[in-house]
Order: C-alpha cells, then structure tokens, then sequence
C-alpha cells in the first residue's frame, strides 16, 4: 500500500520505518517542522512537505502520528474522500476524523516507543474503524508490520491506556526518582539492573500478586520502620514509600491467598 505519514516524532519514525521493511511504500512525510520532515523523509527514502496544504493524494492510508492535542487541527485540513484516515493515539476518539473521509479509524501502537532506538521493540497494534470495510483493511496492513494486531474501541483502547500509563510510565517514574536518590547517596543504580530484569521476566511466568515480595507484604514493620528512617530527608519519597507501603498491606489483607512471598523474601 502506499502510506502519507503525517508527523516526525517517535511514533511517526518507529512505524514509518516498520512500514517500509514490511513492504509497503511511504509515498510521503509531512511535519510542521522542515528540517524534520526532511530527516525523516530521508531516513524512509521519499518526499516531505511542511504544511498538509502539500499533501499528495495517491497513498491509500494517511497516518496522522502527532500529539493527542493537534489530531483535531490537522484532520480539520484533510478532505480525502474515501481515503482511509487514522490516527495513532489511545485517548482520542477516532470519530475525530469524521470530518477528513468516509473511511476513518485508529491504530495504536501498545508500546513505549523511541526513534534514536537502534532496535524496534515488539509493537502490538490496537485498531479500529468507522465501518467493516476499514477495520478489514487496517487489520491486514497492520498484520504485515506489526507483532500483534487486535481490534479495540474507543472505550477499550482508553482503559488499555490507563494500564499502560501504571505499567509503563508510572514505573519509569519511579526508576526516575530511585536513579536520583541512588546517586545523593552515592550508590550505583545499575547494581539494581538484574532486580528489574528478574522482576518483568517473572511476570510472563506468573500472575504479579503471586510473586509480590517484600517487607510490606510480609508486615515486616521493624523493616519498614528502617526504611523510613533512611528516607526521612528524602520527604517526596517518604510520603511515596507510605502511600505504597499501606497499599500493598491493604491489598493482601483482602487477598491473602494470593502471595507465595514467603519464597523470596528480599
């Protein structure tokens, strides 16, 4: 198929360039920015333009991958008839795109994704159309290029995102902090490296409330107590280590056949 992207940023680089490998043609790149436009364009070996004005109009699928906020402005531009038309966010309805064709929809890559990235991490694809015919079309193109391909709705995709934000950016959030704290206290925070790693890969193996460890689940408050001790000049972290604390005690109280803790009591 031949593909417009319209934007340059992670998300517009990442599947523009799984796209290309897969076969298909990226006909053209649009970005407000010229320089950026023109980068990318060279990267995916086509054409670039500015403005939307600009937009060529032989692609069978337009790609809008921009912020949440400016997908309402640039469908606002785009009239192409029955061209298929999506855009890549979770949170944002597809019916956005009404106005721009009679073939309109969403697909949204399930992953944290960087441009500068020497490898391409496995990307499931969440789509979804205005009609059968769209939904059909998307599911095959995405099939091609993407590692799982599902059909999610507004609602879905928003609740899925909630998830992603915990999962993802939530626990970047945190390795954020602990990186900080790790060097006020002149520690090295890549010792933890093999924790995390351990961590995720457990969780392919095990459902997460059975492997839950530490000294919250275990009620070990002479522990605890210590921990705070440490973090008392450290008052942001000390009201998060609470927070979590006393939510991991509260779960297991509800729930107190799901920990097999008792194996790793790190």
């Amino acid at each position: 198929m031949k593909v417009v992207i319209i934007g340059t940023g992670n998300v517009a680089t990442v599947l523009g360039k799984r796209i290309q490998e897969a076969g298909h043609e990226i006909i053209q790149v649009i970005g407000r920015h010229f320089e950026k436009a023109n980068s990318l364009a060279a990267q995916l070996h086509t054409g670039s333009a500015y403005n939307v004005r600009y937009i060529n109009l032989w692609a069978d699928i337009y790609v809008i991958a921009v912020s949440d906020t400016a997908i309402s402005a640039v469908a606002s531009q785009l009239k192409l008839n029955n061209k298929i038309v999506v855009h890549t966010a979770a949170a944002v309805s597809k019916d956005v795109l009404a106005g721009c064709s009679e073939n309109y929809g969403v697909m949204y890559p399930l992953q944290t994704l960087t441009k500068e990235t020497a490898s391409i991490p496995p990307i499931p694809i969440l789509i979804d159309g205005n009609n059968d015919v769209t939904k059909k079309t998307l599911k095959e193109f995405a099939t091609d290029w993407a590692d799982t391909v599902k059909v999610a709705s507004d609602e879905e995709r928003l609740k899925l995102h909630v998830a992603a934000v915990f999962v993802s950016n939530f626990s970047n959030y945190l390795f954020t902090i602990i990186e900080q704290y790790c060097t006020k206290e002149q520690l090295k925070f890549n010792i933890l490296y093999p924790l995390i790693e351990e961590t995720i890969t457990k969780l392919k193996a095990f459902n997460p409330a059975a492997v839950q460890t530490g000294p919250a689940v275990r009620k070990d408050y002479i522990t605890i107590q210590k921990h705070k001790d440490v973090l008392q000049n450290y008052p942001e972290l000390s009201d998060l280590y609470n927070l979590l604390t006393n939510s991991i005690i509260a779960f297991y109280d509800k729930n107190s056949t799901l920990s097999s803790h008792e194996e790793v009591p790190l």
